[in-house]
């Protein structure tokens, strides 16, 4: 969406954008010649191809292929899009080592040889003139360049200060999603020898309520079917998911699906892009997904379109949850609380219940809101009602915001959990002492005591108030007193002003990006001098792209891609896991990080190498199956996209002729869980919990991980529910050694198997002996055969309830829908529900802030946006921050569109923005897209950023000024319900 004129008159935004532009460019490039302009135009490979090589332009049919054109050497590097979670496969055209051009891959099962803005626009983010080159220190509020010798002993030194004054818990890590499963898995190892839980990456603000409430319904917390498979629904509902401009090319597989027959209904307080492609479009108001979902729960109830036998057999709970529907969600209650009337909310529910398989979208919309668990666990409760879960064409779909947020959750850094989701129990990390090949006791020293080793750290989205907050309050030590952040972006995060505030009081801050993010001119923008630590210290260091490595990373359909190194690291920058071999080694912890791992070098400095440390994910992340994805099954499937499915995802036959591995059975990218060794040759799973189909053919049951009974109910799986051809025939507990000897499985295992299996269980077991026997020669599920849960005990809720967010514009409805109390403790930190609640309902913040503020995703940028704001291709196409108001609010405050207006919000931020006069959205609501920094409270922070390394577009962050607010299990901010006023500028 272009909001201003394309005009190139004086003045313009357009010629500021062009000025801007071409100052940047000739910084860069003091003279450019005609052949270093078409390679910086994309157009450079076409120089010198003969005719008979154009189909290595027109159509990679290989994931490699070098081709000698006169002096030089053409190459086709095979990579993935590192934008939202798709998985849209690339091959990069390299000529002498420079990325001249790029390819979408027409054999990709995912992407189908399509691209959105940002994919198309990816070679520029390699290549890229607005990157952070050299480490940089700020010193009297500017960035100077130092050495990486300098950056690596002055950061380390630093760090040991902390430690030894204060402990390992005073240094924070913020992890990243642009991370590849191999530079996210490190991280985690990275820090457990440092000596702390505290870590986090994106996943906390974007899709931990997710996992968590997925996880708790019915085992795992993903994405059960895959984008192909929503070709097979009869019905889809999206709620909270702009899914054509957050993930426009998933959007694909739905219209082939329409093109079927399938019905699309969309949900969201906004008419979206999405919205626009549907057969039901419906209005609520944002935060009020419980009273609409169950009010659709209520008519499927009332009509008897629950699918009963299915209920019986593989669902618990949901006899409680109909009571609770049907007494306090009635057609006039859901009317208040949602808005939508009862013609409509039937009609939705006739729509899902007569047109199944159906399967049910949602994304930030839903996830993002204090009681998010409850809203996600809402979605579950209904998808289960209908029996739509391990079913094609059904299931939950849930698309994740970056590249790999589904892989870095995984097995990433978690604030509580090892790889795999692995607890942070002492058992747990006995496991992966074995599996890192160092001692337990001394990874045990590292920490300030054994009850911290075991103790879930603090969150990425209260990392503030870990800063900020009375230490009498804190369950640690010490405030936070060091950051790193590394991969991520801080106006992605809510309190923008008390985060400013935060960053002053630190005594070390360090930022490892390729693009440094608001983070670099936050810092050094100045603050309250009664802020300001006098001692902080602040680095920059240059990451390398993921363009400029190799490695892996996970779609939000679980499916597994091997990235190729495109480039070398361009500059001054590092591979993420070169910097982080580098602290370890500068902390004295270096060779117990890479015990496992062979170095290779990179400008000639050594670099663990990638496969080897995903060799180390494969032999220790037996729960979630990352065990079989062994780096040369990986490659051997991104070499031979063509032999796969395009709506299955599964391979019919073929071979690579490299290795000579048979694809026959495979599913694209081996999706998690793909069980046992790579040598077992599980296929992968395509669609979790699908009992139709043999465990060894991708198929399964829901997950055995609550127990076998409670209050006198059995919770595992009735008479004749389980997966094909299983032995054993009804529900059945997790797999053990005890298990195994009851069954007379036991001899089975071989004789080594026995040794190492010996007081293990499926998860521990690290020969495979367990899960081979139980999968292929008995056709039984590992994690057991249970039903999944309707109400969740260990929850808040146990049965969802709607909650009024702690801002809101409908105080009779907080004395009706209360939120929770305050906790204590509660991820080291207090967290304040009903005290906020109360206090704006009392100060009445509605009259003074009448409009519900939500945010979202635009098509052209991505996250933080700083690197997709950084793409002159990009830039031009959104150059202005804005806000979305109705043409009535417009009109009663006296705003034209494109005019400058003023938001202000109960935290005192006021953010300057242009207006988009619009009835996407409705009187009571206003939108704003969350990728823009760069400008605080209608100042430019141009000067405030590294020399070279600002984006082309800057505008004001939303999250400058959102509130307060935090998911009562996951710590997930409350971005998408706050309230603000507007004004004219």
């Amino acid at each position: 969406m272009l909001l201003t004129k394309k005009s190139g008159a004086p003045g313009t935004a357009r010629s500021t954008f062009v000025h801007s532009l071409r100052r940047g460019l000739s910084q860069a490039l003091p003279t450019m010649d005609r052949r270093a302009f078409l390679r910086r135009s994309g157009l450079g490979v076409g120089v010198g191809l003969a005719a008979s090589q154009l189909t290595l332009v027109k159509k990679a049919g290989a994931a490699t292929g070098n081709v000698a054109v006169g002096d030089g050497k053409i190459e086709i590097k095979r990579t993935i899009c590192t934008h939202c979670s798709v998985g849209c496969a690339v091959d990069a055209v390299v000529e002498n080592g420079v990325w001249v051009r790029q390819e979408p891959v027409f054999d990709s099962p995912i992407n189908l040889g399509a691209h959105c803005a940002k994919g198309a626009a990816l070679r520029e983010h390699g290549h890229g003139e607005f990157r952070l080159r050299y480490p940089m220190k700020l010193v009297n509020g500017k960035y100077q360049r130092i050495s990486w010798d300098t950056a690596l002993t002055e950061i380390t030194a630093r760090m040991q200060e902390l430690k030894k004054a204060s402990g390992p818990d005073s240094v924070y890590f913020v992890g990243s999603s642009k991370h590849n499963n191999e530079q996210a898995y490190l991280l985690r190892k990275f820090v457990s020898f440092w000596g702390t839980n505290n870590c986090d990456h994106q996943a906390r603000i974007c899709h931990s309520t997710t996992v968590a409430g997925v996880a708790n319904t019915w085992g795992y917390g993903a994405m059960t079917n895959s984008y192909n498979d929503m070709q097979n629904a009869k019905c889809a509902l999206y709620i909270g998911s702009n899914a054509a401009e957050a993930h426009p090319v998933s959007m694909l597989h739905m219209l082939h699906a329409k093109e079927n027959g399938c019905k699309m209904i969309v949900v969201d307080p906004r008419f979206t892009r999405t919205a626009a492609k549907a057969d039901e479009f419906v209005r609520i108001r944002s935060g009020s997904d419980i009273a609409f979902l169950f009010g659709v729960l209520y008519h499927v109830f009332q009509n008897g379109w629950e699918d009963k036998q299915y209920i019986n057999d593989r669902v618990y709970g949901m006899e409680k949850v109909k009571d609770e529907v049907m007494a306090q969600w009635t057609p006039d209650k859901v009317e208040e609380v949602c808005g939508v009337k009862e013609d409509q909310v039937l009609r939705v529910a006739r729509m899902m219940a007569e047109n199944r398989p159906s399967t049910l979208v949602w994304c930030m919309g839903q996830t993002q809101h204090t009681i998010g668990n409850a809203m996600v666990r809402a979605s579950c409760i209904l998808q289960l009602a209908l029996g739509n879960v391990g079913k094609s064409g059904g299931g939950t779909n849930i698309f994740r915001g970056h590249d790999n947020v589904q892989g870095a959750t995984d097995v990433g850094p978690n604030p509580d959990s090892l790889p795999g989701y692995y607890g942070i129990a002492e058992g747990s990390w006995k496991h992966f002492a074995k599996v890192w090949g160092v001692d337990f006791e001394w990874i045990k020293k590292q920490f300030a005591s054994p009850a911290m080793m075991t103790k879930p750290g603090i969150t990425v989205s209260r990392w503030i108030d870990g800063v900020l907050e009375n230490n009498e309050l804190i369950d640690q030590d010490s405030n936070l007193r060091g950051v790193f952040y590394w991969g991520h972006a801080p106006n992605s995060q809510t309190r923008g002003l008390e985060m400013k505030r935060a960053m002053d009081k630190l005594d070390l801050l360090v930022v490892v990006d390729p693009y440094p993010s608001a983070t670099a001119a936050m810092a050094a923008m100045p603050g309250k001098p009664e802020d300001l630590n006098p001692n902080r210290a602040v680095y920059l260091l240059p990451a390398a792209t993921q363009f400029e490595t190799s490695g892996s990373c996970t779609a939000s359909n679980r499916s597994i891609q091997w990235r190729e190194k495109v480039i070398e690291p361009l500059w001054e920058s590092r591979s993420d896991h070169m910097i982080m071999q580098q602290f370890a080694d500068k902390l004295g912890f270096g060779k117990e990080l890479s015990a496992n791992y062979k170095m290779q070098k990179v400008n000639g400095m050594d670099e663990p190498v990638p496969e080897d440390i995903l060799r180390e994910i494969n032999k220790g992340t037996w729960t979630i199956g990352y065990t079989g994805q062994s780096p040369e099954r990986l490659k051997a499937h991104m070499r031979n996209m063509h032999v796969f499915d395009i709506k299955t995802l599964r391979a019919k036959g073929g071979k690579d002729k490299e290795t000579g591995y048979d694809f026959t059975g495979d599913y694209f990218g081996l999706p998690w869980p793909c069980y046992g060794t790579p040598e077992l040759k599980h296929p992968g799973s395509p669609n979790l919990y699908d009992t139709s189909k043999h465990v060894m053919d991708g198929g399964g049951n829901f997950r055995a991980n609550f127990g076998v009974e409670k209050d006198g109910v059995n919770l595992l799986a009735e008479d004749g529910s389980h997966s094909l051809g299983a032995d054993i025939t009804t529900g059945y507990p997790e797999f053990d050694h005890v298990l195994l000897k009851k069954l007379g499985w036991w001899d089975d295992l071989t004789d080594a198997e026995k040794v190492a299996a010996e007081g293990k269980n499926w998860k521990t077991d690290l020969s495979g002996g367990i899960q081979r026997v139980v999968l292929k020669v008995h056709g039984c599920h590992v994690f057991g055969n249970a039903k999944a849960r309707a109400v969740v005990w260990n929850f808040p809720d146990a049965i969802p309830k709607h909650r009024e967010p702690l801002y809101g514009i409908r105080p009779d409805l907080v004395a009706k829908y209360p939120t929770h109390d305050d906790k204590k403790a509660f991820w080291r930190l207090p967290t304040l529900y009903k005290t906020v609640q109360d206090k704006a309902v009392t100060d009445k913040v509605h009259e003074k802030f009448p409009f519900i503020m939500t945010s979202g995703r635009l098509t052209e940028y991505e996250g933080g946006g700083e690197e997709t704001r950084s793409n002159p291709w990009l830039a031009e196409l959104q150059q202005e921050m804005f806000i979305e108001i109705n043409p009535k609010v417009a009109a009663d405050k006296g705003i034209r569109n494109g005019e400058r207006a003023w938001v202000s919000t109960p935290t005192g931020a006021r953010l300057n923005v242009q207006a988009l006069v619009t009835e996407r959205v409705g009187p009571d609501t206003v939108f704003l897209p969350f990728h823009f920094s760069g400008r605080w409270q209608g100042a430019d922070m141009l000067s405030h950023y590294p020399a070279g390394a600002a984006p082309i577009v800057r505008g004001e962050a939303v999250n400058t000024a959102t509130t307060y607010g935090y998911d009562s299990v996951t710590m997930m901010q409350e971005t998408k319900t706050t309230v603000c006023n507007v004004e004219k500028a």
